[in-house]
């Protein structure tokens, strides 16, 4: 039975969703810490990486189209100027869930947060840069793009989305990260749902997540 260009189109982006939206699910940070030799550190954030350079890899030599398919687009002043806007809109209503949020459902990430202080800087710089870049190949640019091509529906795309990231920051920090996660990844999501620039995601999620955990370590 032979297969149509058609099929063949779909399979690829079968594929290519499974990568971008079921490997987050996989405990990517525990196997490379227990496989890759790298240590703690290095180990749970090399499979990340690897991923992320798959899916553009992907892109380009399975599906042969270009990463502008997936958002990759020239980033305008404008694009540039939003960004930073919802880096700051995100940070500050970050900074409202955990002083009057959190405490109001008597959830206390108070333990979580001490444990940034004792990780060195220089993880959290390549942690931060690895979830503003990879997250939001994953989440926005690939799983977002194809999930409209194949459904005809943005709004559908969107919040899809907008639940596999929420949830694919279910961790040992408990419910108060997964409220973060889902108020951070609305605003990324409706971000990029508007101007469609992963450059303008990656900025807005690297500044939002640099307030958080880089700038402590001043």
């Amino acid at each position: 039975m032979s297969v149509t260009p058609l099929d063949t189109s779909r399979v690829k982006t079968i594929v290519g969703l499974g990568l971008a939206l079921a490997t987050p699910f996989c405990h990517l940070g525990d196997l490379g810490r227990a496989h890759s030799g790298l240590g703690p550190l290095w180990g749970g954030e090399v499979l990340w990486w690897i991923v992320g350079v798959a899916l553009l890899i992907y892109v380009a030599a399975v599906e042969r189209r270009p990463l502008e398919s997936i958002g990759f687009r020239t980033p305008t002043i404008l694009d540039l100027v939003y960004a930073i806007g919802a880096g700051t809109l995100m940070v500050v209503g970050i900074i409202l869930i955990v002083t009057l949020l959190l405490p109001a459902l008597h959830v206390n990430i108070s333990k979580q947060l001490a444990t940034v202080l004792q990780t060195p800087l220089w993880f959290w710089v390549l942690q931060v840069s690895r979830a503003a870049v990879v997250e939001e190949i994953m989440f926005r640019g690939y799983g977002m793009e194809r999930l409209v091509e194949s459904s005809g529906s943005r709004l559908l795309a969107a919040i899809t989305t907008w639940l596999l990231f929420t949830a694919a920051h279910i961790s040992s920090w408990g419910i108060g990260q997964v409220i973060i996660a889902a108020f951070g990844g609305a605003i990324l999501t409706l971000l990029y749902v508007w101007r469609r620039n992963l450059w303008s995601n990656m900025i807005a999620h690297w500044l939002t997540d640099a307030a958080a955990f880089i700038v402590p370590h001043r």
